[in-house]
């Protein structure tokens, strides 16, 4: 698997963004896309495979397992329903 940015210890500073950015809560249409483009610098499409991706390492398990969890979850059902 392609580790993302940051040592092999733990995660990079754009990996832990993305998973604070997914402990948010937004209210309102285009408000986590906004925030993904100002606060991340990155478009929705991007921060979106990032995120699948970090989804299945295990340093970002490590790093916050309520999160990557419940996203594992979300995914996986998202999936099945296909």
């Amino acid at each position: 698997m392609e580790q993302l940015a940051g040592d092999a210890g733990g995660l990079g500073e754009r990996e832990r963004g993305i998973l604070a950015l997914e402990r948010r809560g937004f209210s309102g249409p285009g408000a986590k896309e906004r925030a993904i483009r100002e606060e991340l610098d990155l478009s929705p499409v991007r921060y979106y495979q990032l995120l699948n991706a970090l989804l299945d390492d295990t340093r970002a398990l490590a790093h916050d397992p309520v999160t990557v969890n419940r996203l594992r979850r979300v995914r996986d059902t998202r999936r099945a329903d296909r």
